[in-house]
């Protein structure tokens, strides 16, 4: 019987899995992915198989599933139903804060749930979503093991300085830090690199997350160096409806003269800023690049994105001490042919030389020119997930679970 790992990143509104056979090869083997959309609404459910077919497509109706709980427990039905000959031993999550703390993939148990609990505050639209799915499995399939993968595991072992704000030493001693996050995408793209160039696992690398979260990380041999969100998913790139990077006597002005209090500050800057914020229409890029030949703020918006791109690299470069490559991946980054090329353009000055055709066409490599290259590189987080969940499983007793 094959043992199956079930991966899941759950959002506000969806949960996101996939299923993976480990022990049959180095690496796990995709069997399946899905996604259920609109939980808070009309919940859809689409999963395909690892060559893309879909095999189930189905709408519910929202008195006959609803949350994630229903979901999940859907989804555990459906494996039983389509997976004879698969026993699932275990679950791997995505977790976007890990702390201090935390820096490799862990088993959770009360405690540890408990101290996650407590790294809320710094990731309010992630963290409590991430951790439903935990709770839920614990409580509904006690015995089957839950491995934790956080996001900013990949950052902990930056230098020192790279971690620090100008602070009052009791302040980072308690935790106030530069921590980062997309950990999972990035680690996902440092163990490809070689795959598409293997000077590159090896060089400097600036990598460029974009997607309705973006954040950037300079990669040396493979290694977080820097990047662009610190303390909380706020800081750095301006995003789909989050502000980043911002003056904090900002905050001061919202709360003394706009009277705002700390929560309603906080649902600003997280959720009403970003594109969204600057275009006063949109947070998806798709719709503002629609909108933008006849709207103005649709263009402002894009404007500020790229512009804050190329900023951002340009202290990542200096981070380095030189670039080889950029690497784009996430939503915007993997299928925005405009955002792309208006990146490249405006970073001529680090000796990139845009390749029109390619980058149309989606790459891999969207550069020409003895500058340094550019490539677009698929996401692939749930496979850092599934990797880091057979790392723990080494460690603990693979039971049998649902």
């Amino acid at each position: 019987m094959t043992s199956v790992l079930l991966v899941l990143n759950a959002g506000s509104s969806s949960l996101k899995f996939q299923v993976f056979a480990f022990g049959e090869t180095a690496d796990p083997r995709r069997i399946f992915k899905g996604v259920f959309e609109e939980l808070s609404g009309s919940p859809h459910l689409l999963i395909r198989d690892s060559a893309g077919t879909v095999v189930t497509d189905q709408a519910f109706h929202r008195e006959s599933l609803s949350g994630h709980e229903e979901a999940l427990l859907h989804v555990a039905a459906w494996l039983r139903e389509h997976c004879s000959g698969f026993r699932l031993a275990a679950a791997g999550h995505r977790v976007v804060h890990g702390g201090k703390a935390y820096s490799r993939p862990v088993r959770v148990d009360e405690e540890v749930l408990e101290a996650l609990e407590c790294l809320v505050p710094l990731a309010p639209l992630h963290q409590p979503h991430n951790l439903a799915p935990i709770r839920i499995l614990r409580r509904r399939f006690p015995d089957l093991p839950q491995i934790a993968c956080f996001d900013t595991a990949f950052h902990r072992n930056q230098p020192e300085i790279a971690q620090l704000f100008a602070l009052p030493h009791a302040m980072t001693e308690a935790g106030v830090r530069r921590y980062g996050f997309h950990g999972l995408s990035y680690a996902h793209i440092a163990s490809v690199l070689a795959k598409y160039d293997p000077a590159l696992a090896t060089g400097r690398v600036v990598v460029a997350h974009l997607g309705n979260g973006a954040s950037l990380c300079a990669l040396e041999r493979g290694r977080s160096i820097a990047t662009t969100m610190g303390f909380s998913a706020l800081d750095g790139l301006p995003m789909g409806t989050r502000c980043g990077s911002l003056d904090a006597g900002v905050v001061f002005y919202m709360m003394r003269e706009m009277k705002l209090d700390p929560d309603e500050a906080e649902r600003m800057l997280y959720t009403q800023s970003g594109l969204l914020g600057v275009s006063g229409l949109s947070h998806d890029m798709r719709r503002l690049r629609s909108l933008a030949a006849t709207d103005p703020d649709a263009q402002r918006a894009i404007d500020l994105f790229v512009y804050r791109i190329e900023r951002e690299l340009g202290s990542l470069v200096a981070a380095l001490g030189g670039l080889d490559a950029l690497i784009f991946t996430g939503g915007i980054g993997e299928n925005d042919v405009a955002t792309r090329a208006e990146v490249l353009r405006r970073a001529a000055w680090a000796g990139f030389e845009l390749d029109a055709a390619a980058n149309a066409s989606g790459g891999p490599q969207v550069t020409q020119g003895p500058g340094p290259a550019a490539w677009v590189i698929p996401a692939d987080e749930e496979m850092t997930i599934a990797r880091g969940t057979c790392e723990a499983l080494g460690q603990v007793q693979r039971e049998p679970a649902l």
